[in-house]
């Protein structure tokens, strides 16, 4: 499913336009790019959390030369699927 598919898929559930149905997802995923950004943890209760992670320094190598390089340290988001989104898939 592409974001246009989960746009129809909102509209139709939720008796909206597209467009309002578009502004609403659009609104989400602001906010929690945001929330994200300050560090918080975003929880949606029986669907799941996203939080920030962190990624340490490491060693790399470039696949095309094979020298060695440095890959900074980062923060990453990540996804921990609450119990009721397990249980749906299985």
């Amino acid at each position: 499913m592409n974001k246009s598919e989960l746009i129809d898929a909102i509209a139709e559930s939720a008796d909206l336009s597209k467009a309002a149905a578009a502004r609403a997802l659009d609104g989400a995923m602001d906010a929690i790019k945001k929330a994200l950004k300050k560090g918080d943890t975003v929880t949606l209760v029986g669907f799941g959390s996203f939080y920030v992670g962190k990624r340490a320094a490491r060693a790399g190598r470039n696949p095309r030369t094979g020298a060695a390089l440095k890959i900074k340290a980062a923060k990453i988001p990540k996804f921990r699927a609450g119990k009721t989104l397990k249980d749906s898939v299985n």
